[in-house]
């Protein structure tokens, strides 16, 4: 559970430095931060399921999904 939280902050983090790298670009750059962005959160988001499937399967849970 402490790597989940641990997991959310660092989350949380990226996307504030990429807002805020966001902020100070122009069209072009903009987008392709947001893209960025979107592929650091689905890349997290997917770390943060396999680490949660991970520690399911070594406590040998019934329920596996997260």
């Amino acid at each position: 559970m402490k790597t989940l939280k641990l997991l959310d902050v660092l989350k949380m983090t990226v996307i504030a430095a990429f807002a805020s790298s966001v902020i100070a670009c122009g069209d072009g750059a903009a987008e392709d931060a947001g893209e960025t962005i979107d592929e650091v959160v689905t890349d997290t988001g997917n770390a943060i399921e396999d680490a949660c499937e991970d520690v399911k399967e070594g406590v040998d849970a019934k329920d596996k999904d997260c």
